[in-house]
Protein backbone atom coordinates (compact mmCIF):
# COMPACT_ATOMS: atom_id res chain seq x y z
CA UNK A 1 0.00 0.00 0.00
CA UNK A 2 1.44 3.31 -0.89
CA UNK A 3 0.86 5.66 2.26
CA UNK A 4 1.21 9.63 1.57
CA UNK A 5 2.64 10.85 5.26
CA UNK A 6 2.10 14.70 5.58
CA UNK A 7 4.33 16.22 7.79
CA UNK A 8 6.74 13.17 6.97
CA UNK A 9 9.80 15.55 7.98
CA UNK A 10 8.37 16.18 11.61
CA UNK A 11 9.42 13.98 14.95
CA UNK A 12 6.22 12.21 14.92
CA UNK A 13 5.83 12.12 11.30
CA UNK A 14 9.17 10.84 10.37
CA UNK A 15 8.57 8.16 13.18
CA UNK A 16 4.92 7.32 11.18
CA UNK A 17 7.22 6.98 8.11
CA UNK A 18 9.44 4.64 9.30
CA UNK A 19 6.46 2.33 10.85
CA UNK A 20 5.00 2.20 7.19
CA UNK A 21 8.30 0.68 6.02
CA UNK A 22 8.41 -1.73 9.38
CA UNK A 23 4.18 -2.67 8.37
CA UNK A 24 5.65 -3.34 4.29
CA UNK A 25 4.16 -0.65 2.84
CA UNK A 26 6.04 2.07 0.93
CA UNK A 27 5.91 6.08 2.06
CA UNK A 28 5.54 8.56 0.22
CA UNK A 29 6.68 12.57 2.59
CA UNK A 30 4.90 15.49 1.85
CA UNK A 31 6.37 18.23 3.49
CA UNK A 32 8.13 21.70 2.52
CA UNK A 33 11.39 20.80 2.13
CA UNK A 34 10.71 16.62 1.47
CA UNK A 35 13.27 16.88 -1.39
CA UNK A 36 16.40 17.43 0.72
CA UNK A 37 15.06 16.60 4.36
CA UNK A 38 13.89 12.76 3.91
CA UNK A 39 15.78 10.31 5.12
CA UNK A 40 13.44 7.29 3.89
CA UNK A 41 10.70 7.10 1.30
CA UNK A 42 9.70 9.25 -1.36
CA UNK A 43 9.61 12.78 -0.96
CA UNK A 44 6.74 14.80 -2.33
CA UNK A 45 7.54 18.37 -1.87
CA UNK A 46 4.53 20.57 -0.83
CA UNK A 47 3.30 22.95 1.75
CA UNK A 48 -0.34 21.69 3.56
CA UNK A 49 -2.23 24.97 2.97
CA UNK A 50 -1.72 24.56 -1.03
CA UNK A 51 -4.66 22.40 -2.21
CA UNK A 52 -3.11 21.89 -5.23
CA UNK A 53 -0.02 20.50 -4.06
CA UNK A 54 -2.50 18.56 -1.61
CA UNK A 55 -4.59 17.08 -3.88
CA UNK A 56 -1.84 15.83 -6.50
CA UNK A 57 0.30 14.26 -4.04
CA UNK A 58 -2.85 12.42 -2.71
CA UNK A 59 -3.44 11.26 -5.94
CA UNK A 60 -0.23 9.21 -5.62
CA UNK A 61 -1.82 7.25 -2.66
CA UNK A 62 -3.82 4.58 -1.30
CA UNK A 63 -4.01 5.81 2.08
CA UNK A 64 -2.78 9.06 3.84
CA UNK A 65 -1.43 9.37 7.58
CA UNK A 66 -2.21 13.54 8.04
CA UNK A 67 0.26 14.22 10.73
CA UNK A 68 1.46 17.54 9.50
CA UNK A 69 0.76 20.52 12.15
CA UNK A 70 2.12 23.40 13.57
CA UNK A 71 3.09 22.65 16.89
CA UNK A 72 4.14 25.45 18.65
CA UNK A 73 2.99 28.01 21.64
CA UNK A 74 3.15 30.90 19.37
CA UNK A 75 3.32 32.13 15.68
CA UNK A 76 3.55 35.73 14.85
CA UNK A 77 1.27 35.28 12.22
CA UNK A 78 -1.63 33.77 14.18
CA UNK A 79 -3.49 32.69 11.14
CA UNK A 80 -0.78 30.09 10.44
CA UNK A 81 -2.50 27.87 13.06
CA UNK A 82 -6.05 28.03 11.34
CA UNK A 83 -4.29 27.60 7.85
CA UNK A 84 -2.30 24.42 8.84
CA UNK A 85 -3.91 22.81 11.35
CA UNK A 86 -7.73 23.25 10.26
CA UNK A 87 -7.00 24.20 6.73
CA UNK A 88 -4.53 21.74 6.22
CA UNK A 89 -6.96 19.13 7.32
CA UNK A 90 -9.91 19.76 5.26
CA UNK A 91 -6.95 19.74 2.24
CA UNK A 92 -6.09 16.58 3.00
CA UNK A 93 -10.02 14.92 3.41
CA UNK A 94 -11.23 17.15 0.26
CA UNK A 95 -8.26 15.38 -2.12
CA UNK A 96 -8.77 11.96 -0.33
CA UNK A 97 -12.79 12.32 -1.47
CA UNK A 98 -11.36 13.11 -4.62
CA UNK A 99 -9.49 11.01 -4.77
CA UNK A 100 -11.02 8.09 -3.32
CA UNK A 101 -8.27 6.80 -1.41
CA UNK A 102 -9.52 4.04 0.82
CA UNK A 103 -8.61 5.40 4.79
CA UNK A 104 -7.07 8.69 6.40
CA UNK A 105 -5.29 8.34 9.74
CA UNK A 106 -5.35 12.00 11.84
CA UNK A 107 -3.00 12.91 14.05
CA UNK A 108 -5.19 14.76 16.52
CA UNK A 109 -3.75 15.49 19.97
CA UNK A 110 -4.69 15.24 23.45
CA UNK A 111 -4.84 18.89 23.93
CA UNK A 112 -7.84 19.06 21.45
CA UNK A 113 -9.42 16.75 24.37
CA UNK A 114 -11.24 18.11 27.58
CA UNK A 115 -8.52 17.89 30.74
CA UNK A 116 -9.88 15.12 33.17
CA UNK A 117 -10.49 17.78 35.78
CA UNK A 118 -13.28 19.65 34.08
CA UNK A 119 -15.77 19.01 30.97
CA UNK A 120 -14.65 21.65 28.48
CA UNK A 121 -12.27 22.15 25.90
CA UNK A 122 -9.46 24.49 26.75
CA UNK A 123 -8.48 27.06 23.97
CA UNK A 124 -5.12 28.01 26.23
CA UNK A 125 -2.99 28.98 23.31
CA UNK A 126 -3.84 28.60 19.36
CA UNK A 127 -2.28 25.69 18.89
CA UNK A 128 -4.75 24.08 21.42
CA UNK A 129 -7.45 25.85 19.83
CA UNK A 130 -7.07 24.49 16.64
CA UNK A 131 -6.52 21.15 17.19
CA UNK A 132 -9.54 20.63 18.85
CA UNK A 133 -11.39 22.95 15.83
CA UNK A 134 -9.86 19.91 13.59
CA UNK A 135 -10.86 17.10 15.74
CA UNK A 136 -14.46 18.96 15.28
CA UNK A 137 -13.66 18.85 11.35
CA UNK A 138 -12.83 15.01 11.82
CA UNK A 139 -15.51 13.73 13.34
CA UNK A 140 -18.14 16.10 11.24
CA UNK A 141 -16.10 14.00 8.19
CA UNK A 142 -16.59 10.77 10.04
CA UNK A 143 -20.37 11.45 10.14
CA UNK A 144 -20.68 12.33 6.47
CA UNK A 145 -19.08 8.69 6.10
CA UNK A 146 -15.93 9.26 4.82
CA UNK A 147 -12.84 6.54 5.67
CA UNK A 148 -11.16 8.75 8.31
CA UNK A 149 -9.44 7.43 11.72
CA UNK A 150 -8.66 9.46 14.61
CA UNK A 151 -5.55 9.14 16.49
CA UNK A 152 -5.26 10.95 19.56
CA UNK A 153 -1.41 10.51 21.60
CA UNK A 154 -0.50 12.13 24.64
CA UNK A 155 2.71 13.86 25.40
CA UNK A 156 4.80 11.78 22.58
CA UNK A 157 8.67 11.20 23.72
CA UNK A 158 11.70 9.67 22.48
CA UNK A 159 15.26 10.31 20.83
CA UNK A 160 15.45 12.90 18.55
CA UNK A 161 16.10 16.75 18.24
CA UNK A 162 15.35 19.11 20.57
CA UNK A 163 12.20 20.65 18.68
CA UNK A 164 8.37 21.60 20.04
CA UNK A 165 7.48 18.28 19.06
CA UNK A 166 9.87 16.41 21.32
CA UNK A 167 9.07 18.28 24.42
CA UNK A 168 9.70 15.54 26.88
CA UNK A 169 13.22 15.09 24.88
CA UNK A 170 14.37 19.01 25.21
CA UNK A 171 13.34 19.29 28.99
CA UNK A 172 15.49 16.24 29.94
CA UNK A 173 18.09 17.49 27.88
CA UNK A 174 17.78 20.84 29.55
CA UNK A 175 17.63 19.42 32.72
CA UNK A 176 21.21 17.24 32.38
CA UNK A 177 23.10 20.86 31.05
CA UNK A 178 21.75 22.73 33.81
CA UNK A 179 19.39 24.90 31.33
CA UNK A 180 15.56 23.87 32.83
CA UNK A 181 14.97 26.59 34.92
CA UNK A 182 12.35 24.31 36.84
CA UNK A 183 8.96 22.48 36.69
CA UNK A 184 5.49 24.18 36.60
CA UNK A 185 2.40 21.67 37.70
CA UNK A 186 4.99 18.87 38.32
CA UNK A 187 2.18 17.30 39.88
CA UNK A 188 -0.27 17.57 36.96
CA UNK A 189 -0.79 13.97 35.29
CA UNK A 190 0.52 13.56 31.77
CA UNK A 191 0.82 10.40 29.62
CA UNK A 192 3.71 9.51 28.51
CA UNK A 193 3.80 8.22 24.78
CA UNK A 194 6.68 6.14 23.30
CA UNK A 195 6.89 7.69 20.07
CA UNK A 196 7.61 4.65 18.04
CA UNK A 197 4.58 3.33 19.70
CA UNK A 198 2.45 5.77 18.52
CA UNK A 199 3.70 5.13 15.18
CA UNK A 200 2.88 1.73 14.98
CA UNK A 201 -0.78 2.68 16.03
CA UNK A 202 -1.02 5.15 12.76
CA UNK A 203 -0.28 2.18 10.34
CA UNK A 204 -2.47 -0.73 12.44
CA UNK A 205 -5.03 1.82 12.42
CA UNK A 206 -4.37 1.73 8.33
CA UNK A 207 -4.67 -1.72 8.61
CA UNK A 208 -7.12 -2.84 10.90
CA UNK A 209 -9.55 0.25 12.41
CA UNK A 210 -12.84 0.59 10.86
CA UNK A 211 -13.51 4.17 9.35
CA UNK A 212 -14.90 6.89 11.88
CA UNK A 213 -13.52 5.30 14.62
CA UNK A 214 -11.02 7.62 17.29
CA UNK A 215 -8.39 6.15 19.14
CA UNK A 216 -6.75 7.79 22.54
CA UNK A 217 -2.54 6.13 22.30
CA UNK A 218 -1.29 7.23 25.36
CA UNK A 219 1.10 5.82 27.78
CA UNK A 220 1.76 5.70 31.64
CA UNK A 221 -0.57 8.12 33.33
CA UNK A 222 1.87 9.94 35.90
CA UNK A 223 2.73 13.31 37.09
CA UNK A 224 5.32 14.99 35.37
CA UNK A 225 7.78 15.03 37.88
CA UNK A 226 7.95 10.79 37.51
CA UNK A 227 9.74 11.56 34.87
CA UNK A 228 12.79 13.57 36.60
CA UNK A 229 12.59 11.34 39.38
CA UNK A 230 13.51 8.21 36.66
CA UNK A 231 15.75 10.69 35.36
CA UNK A 232 17.46 11.04 39.05
CA UNK A 233 17.69 7.06 39.42
CA UNK A 234 19.56 6.66 36.30
CA UNK A 235 22.07 9.34 36.55
CA UNK A 236 21.68 10.79 40.00
CA UNK A 237 20.78 14.35 38.67
CA UNK A 238 18.79 16.08 41.52
CA UNK A 239 15.00 17.06 40.38
CA UNK A 240 14.24 20.68 39.13
CA UNK A 241 12.91 23.20 41.39
CA UNK A 242 9.36 23.57 41.29
CA UNK A 243 8.43 26.74 39.64
CA UNK A 244 4.95 28.10 41.51
CA UNK A 245 2.34 29.26 39.29
CA UNK A 246 2.22 32.76 40.68
CA UNK A 247 5.42 33.25 39.54
CA UNK A 248 4.75 31.14 36.33
CA UNK A 249 1.72 33.78 35.94
CA UNK A 250 4.09 36.96 36.02
CA UNK A 251 6.43 35.65 33.95
CA UNK A 252 4.68 34.38 30.67
CA UNK A 253 2.84 38.20 31.23
CA UNK A 254 5.97 39.99 30.48
CA UNK A 255 7.32 37.14 28.00
CA UNK A 256 3.92 37.70 26.19
CA UNK A 257 4.55 41.35 25.63
CA UNK A 258 8.05 41.45 24.88
CA UNK A 259 7.13 38.85 21.79
CA UNK A 260 4.51 41.25 20.53
CA UNK A 261 6.38 44.08 20.58
CA UNK A 262 10.08 42.75 19.18
CA UNK A 263 8.28 39.70 17.34
CA UNK A 264 10.71 36.94 19.40
CA UNK A 265 9.26 33.80 19.98
CA UNK A 266 8.11 33.78 23.93
CA UNK A 267 9.35 30.92 26.26
CA UNK A 268 6.61 30.93 28.15
CA UNK A 269 2.80 31.94 27.29
CA UNK A 270 -0.44 32.55 29.60
CA UNK A 271 -2.12 29.41 27.33
CA UNK A 272 0.65 27.60 28.70
CA UNK A 273 0.33 28.09 32.24
CA UNK A 274 -3.01 27.60 31.99
CA UNK A 275 -2.62 23.96 30.52
CA UNK A 276 -0.07 22.92 32.98
CA UNK A 277 -2.83 23.50 35.45
CA UNK A 278 -4.69 20.30 34.12
CA UNK A 279 -4.53 16.80 34.26
CA UNK A 280 -4.38 14.74 30.93
CA UNK A 281 -4.59 11.40 30.96
CA UNK A 282 -5.05 8.77 28.23
CA UNK A 283 -7.52 5.77 28.06
CA UNK A 284 -5.58 3.15 25.74
CA UNK A 285 -7.51 0.37 26.72
CA UNK A 286 -9.28 0.71 23.22
CA UNK A 287 -6.39 1.04 21.10
CA UNK A 288 -4.46 -2.24 23.10
CA UNK A 289 -7.76 -4.27 22.50
CA UNK A 290 -8.31 -3.45 18.71
CA UNK A 291 -5.12 -1.97 17.51
CA UNK A 292 -2.72 -4.33 19.56
CA UNK A 293 -1.16 -1.04 21.02
CA UNK A 294 1.42 -1.91 22.95
CA UNK A 295 2.93 0.92 25.65
CA UNK A 296 6.98 1.13 26.76
CA UNK A 297 7.31 1.50 29.98
CA UNK A 298 8.08 4.93 30.98
CA UNK A 299 11.20 3.93 32.43
CA UNK A 300 12.33 1.48 29.84
CA UNK A 301 11.59 4.96 27.73
CA UNK A 302 13.14 7.37 29.39
CA UNK A 303 16.36 4.65 29.81
CA UNK A 304 16.73 4.72 25.90
CA UNK A 305 16.38 8.60 25.59
CA UNK A 306 19.42 8.54 28.20
CA UNK A 307 21.10 6.44 26.20
CA UNK A 308 20.59 8.52 23.12
CA UNK A 309 21.61 11.85 25.03
CA UNK A 310 24.62 10.97 26.15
Amino acid sequence: MRVLVTGGTGYLGGAIVRAVERHGHTPLVFARRATTAVAAGTPVAGDIRDRTAVFDAVRKADAVCHSAALVSVWSRRLQDFDEVNVGGLQNVLDAAQAGGVAKVVYTSSFLAMPPADQPAVLAGNDYQRTKAAARRVARAAAQRGLPIVTMVPGVVYGPGASTEGNLVGKMVRDHLAGRLPGVLGGDRIWSFAWIDDVADAHVMALERAPAGSEYQVGGENVPQVRLFEIVRELTGRPLPRRIPFLVANALALVDATRARIFGASPQLTPGTVEILRHDWPLDSTRSIDELGYRITPLADGVRTLLTSIT
